[in-house]
Parts: structure tokens; sequence; C-alpha cells
């Protein structure tokens, strides 16, 4: 199986993920939030293994590679994803505006954010071949569970019907795919690709993690689902090191 059909099959199974977002139908809202905190802990867990598990070494080990770039390439990656968040995905929670609007700009910032999945997908399969790029795609959808749900209930929130939310959603993860063919014509080369795109990569997963997980995770006043969460976010870290023993040692 070729590279390219490796990720638009990597790609598509993240989109996939959105589907997800049908738990809410058949779910309780108390369960629902409970579900919730584990799978936050689980992602962050998840997103951190798999910076510094598999996305790090394989950008440090590359041929040529310079560590203090790699570093300073993370903290660029970092920033992108801050610009992102503060202009892209910018979500008006200023009563005077029209709900429906709201539930729309939703849907254009998780579509950015699922094609920039799809391009560090791409980058992981040229660079790492199938083993990081299948690491990088399960800590891309362990990631993409608790938004999408969230992301779900805000559409289904905004007024939108919730059958014509779930196919909106998933228009919306689809451009994760679109990503991952960019990503895969743009980066032929897989050394060019190592030294900028994984640690890039790396650094987006970070700030993922820390700036928008964790802090959730930190609002949780009860001690007994922080013991929980805090388990579930070594759950999380371990899945990433069980792949990287599996896939050649660490």
């Amino acid at each position: 199986m070729s590279e390219l059909i490796w990720i638009i099959f990597a790609t598509f199974i993240v989109s996939s993920v959105s589907f997800v977002g049908a738990a809410v139908l058949v779910l309780s809202q108390t369960l629902l939030k409970k579900i919730l905190l584990f799978l936050l802990a689980l992602s962050a867990g998840t997103l951190i293994g798999g910076a510094f598990l598999h996305l790090l070494p394989e950008a440090i080990q590359s041929p040529g590679a310079n560590l203090q770039n790699v570093f300073m390439l993370v903290i660029v990656g970092f920033t992108i994803f801050f610009v992102l968040e503060k202009l892209l995905w910018h979500r008006c929670y200023n009563r005077v505006c029209p709900i429906h609007t709201f539930a729309y700009l939703n849907l254009i910032g998780d579509g950015i954010h699922n094609f920039i999945d799809g391009l560090i997908l791409a980058a992981a399969f040229v660079v790492g071949g199938v083993p990081l790029g299948i690491t990088t795609m399960i800590a891309v959808a362990v990631h993409e569970i608790p938004q999408e749900i969230s992301d779900f209930g805000v559409i289904v929130y905004g007024g939108i019907k919730p059958m014509r939310a779930l196919f909106l959603n998933f228009a919306t993860a689809v451009t994760a795919v679109a990503g991952g063919i960019i990503g895969y014509v743009f980066f032929p080369q897989p050394d060019g690709a190592t030294t900028i795109l994984l640690p890039v990569a790396a650094g987006g997963f970070l700030y993922i993690a820390a700036v928008d997980l964790v802090p959730e995770l930190h609002k949780e006043p009860k001690t007994k689902k922080n013991v929980i969460s805090f388990f579930s976010f070594l759950f999380g870290v371990g899945i990433m090191l069980a792949l990287k023993v599996a896939f050649g040692g660490v």
C-alpha cells in the first residue's frame, strides 16, 4: 500500500471520529459530562506522549537535524496553534450574537483544525512510514473524540437539528483528507518534512494538550474525579509508550 493510500486511509479514519458526536443523541447529559472529563485527560496524555515519544525523536534523529533548530520549530508550532486559536477559532460568546452564527463559526474553526491534522498525518507517514503514521493517527483520533462530542453539542445548541449537525460535523472533518493529500503533494521529500513539519506538529500537540485540555481538567473540584482523570492522563501516555515499544523500542 503506497504512502498516499495510507494517508487517505488514516485521514478518513480520523474524519470518521466525527460520528462519535452521535453519542450525544443516546447519552444523558450527566453521563456525557462524566465521560468527557476522562476523555479529555486521556487525550492530553496521548498528545503529550505522541509529541515526546514519537514526533520529536523522529525529528531529532533525522539526517542533518540540528537540535536547536528542532526546538525552535517546536516553539514555532506552538505559536502557530496559538495564533490560529486566537484568530481563526475564536467564537462569539457575546449574547447579542445570533446563535446560528455561533454554530457555523464553530464548523469553520473545526474544519481548519482538521485540515491541519491532515497535514500532520501526511508528514508523519512521509517521514516515519506506517509505524509513525499509525501512532500519530491514534493520537489525533483520541484527541478528536472529546472535541467532536463538544462541537456536536455546540452545533445542536446553535439551533441546527441533530441529524443535520452530524452531517455538517462530518463534512468539516473530511477536510483532514484534503490536508493529507496536500501535505503529501507539497512535501514529497522525507528529509525536509522531518526537519520542519514534525517539530512543528509536536509544538501543536503540546499546545492543544497544555493550553486547551489540561486547563479544563483543573476546573474539576472533586478529588475523586481528579484522581481518575490523572490516571486517565497517565494511561494516555502509556498508550503512546506501548506503541513506541511495539514499533521498535524506546
